[in-house]
């Protein structure tokens, strides 16, 4: 770009802000001021863009009333009143512009915006193809198609035109965003590596590259060179928070606590503080057990946003390790009535109040983590061994059962399925759970004593442990 394509560039700039000016002043005052068609519709997109209806509606009726036959103006009518949900009136505009004007790509761009609007995706998708011959930019269609396409649950045909508006236009950052999403969506993490890569061999600076690029090797558990990566983006660009953030997110998977707090911490300076950064800081110095500073950051987590489930749940856990149970129970109550099907907030509410004593609520809630299809065997050992303290031997029995059928290859459910035959002295169903243990996992072997330590004295239990050994 020269000087002088900078002098026009500005002087437009100013234009602009004058006709503006002119036309709120004939609003206010009733001033007469005349504007031609271009004026008039660059005022209607200005107001279209900052999301101020009232004011493009009164710049698209000043413009119809002197511009009757604009299809341009009656295309800004039809976006307008899709706006405001009128989406038939607006296609009825849109076909009547076609039959006028066939080949206009605002037109169809329009309409596909409607339709995707709609949740028609088939007929927003034919539009935007319309659009695409008639398009100065077509890197700008591409992204329209490669977006519908993720909405309809397609993202390899998005990835494939957002693919194309990059190459179109590698400074396109909306597309080159959503090229990262759907290798996301798609798991194609190794050919994202690739592809960002690729891109910043030919645009080094690109602090999005750079981002994208740490955000795929996250993805694979590389966060050694996830971290490399973000931190060549803040060097490019050192107040881009989301570089910050998922670094600090990279360093806690590597257990570098107090590194990822200090990252955590950057983000304030370059963005409002966010309510799920001072959560990911609660819980770093949880892990850190430095509760009481868990607890300051999880509070200030739920001020910011109450619906902050996690956050709840946080609290009640490090006053839990406070010792401060009774306290604990009722942050961890309000999560569940925030999130009530999540499995892992009723397990820690069924361990708390067996804690407390409360055997039959933890009953309850340990049966609520089993209906909501917990992913691990675990909750099916910590409730057989409730109900077993508890003297419901058979129904722990039937528990383990219960997990077995869930998890057939986890030698853990096995011994402890053989301790519970030997605390009902049935020796033999007994020996034969632990052999099928013992061959799955003979590592794992030392659960039978944690599970009962007196058979550490049984001398056929120690034998059949021998007869194992490799």
């Amino acid at each position: 770009m020269s000087a002088f394509d900078d002098d026009d560039e500005g002087l437009n700039e100013r234009e602009f802000e004058e006709n503006l000016r002119l036309f709120e002043d004939m609003l206010s005052t009733g001033t007469v001021h005349f504007f031609d068609a271009d004026d008039i519709e660059e005022i209607i997109d200005y107001y279209l863009q900052w999301v101020n209806y009232e004011m493009a509606k009164k710049a698209i009726d000043y413009g119809l009333e002197r511009f009757p036959f604009s299809s341009i103006i009656k295309i800004r009518q039809a976006q307008y009143l899709s706006s405001q949900h009128y989406t038939h009136e607006a296609l009825s505009i849109l076909n009547e512009v076609e039959q006028i004007e066939q080949n206009n790509f605002d037109l169809y761009m329009a309409r596909g915006f409607i339709y995707s609007q709609m949740g028609l995706g088939e007929q927003a998708i034919e539009n935007f193809k319309k659009a695409l011959p008639l398009a100065e930019q077509k890197d700008e269609v591409y992204v329209a198609l490669g977006i519908e396409f993720l909405n309809d649950d397609k993202p390899d045909d998005a990835l494939y035109y957002l693919k194309k508006a990059v190459h179109l236009n590698p400074k396109n950052e909306m597309a080159l965003n959503e090229v990262s999403m759907c290798f996301d969506l798609t798991g194609k993490s190794e050919e994202a590596i690739a592809y960002f890569e690729k891109y910043i061999d030919h645009h080094p600076y690109s602090y999005l590259a750079w981002f994208n690029l740490g955000l795929a090797y996250s993805r694979l558990g590389l966060f050694e060179k996830a971290i490399q990566a973000y931190d060549y983006a803040i060097a490019i660009n050192e107040q881009f928070s989301s570089a910050y953030f998922n670094k600090a997110n990279s360093l806690a998977q590597l257990e570098r606590f107090e590194e990822a707090i200090d990252i955590y911490k950057e983000t304030f300076k370059y963005e409002e503080h966010e309510s799920t950064t001072y959560y990911y800081i609660g819980e770093c110095y949880e892990n850190l057990e430095r509760y009481e500073e868990a607890l300051v950051n999880y509070n200030k987590c739920v001020k910011l946003d109450p619906a902050n489930a996690d956050a709840w749940l946080g609290i009640g856990v490090v006053l839990d390790a406070l010792n401060r149970l009774s306290e604990g129970i009722h942050y961890i109550k309000k999560a569940i009535e925030i999130n009530p099907n999540d499995p892992e907030y009723w397990y820690v509410f069924a361990e708390i109040q067996q804690k407390l004593g409360f055997i039959e609520e933890a009953i309850m809630a340990f049966q609520r983590v089993i209906e909501l299809e917990y992913p691990d065997f675990d909750i099916w050992l910590d409730y057989s061994k409730l109900l077993q303290q508890e003297g419901y031997a058979d129904e722990a029995m039937e528990n383990i059962m219960e997990g077995i059928k869930r998890f057939p290859t986890v030698a853990e459910l096995y011994y402890r399925m053989g301790v519970l035959f030997m605390e009902k002295n049935l020796r033999k169903e007994a020996f034969e759970w632990l052999s099928k243990a013992l061959e799955m996992d003979y590592s794992k072997h030392q659960d039978i004593f944690d599970y009962a330590p007196v058979l550490l004295n049984d001398k056929e239990i120690l034998s059949l442990i021998t007869a194992y050994k490799k």
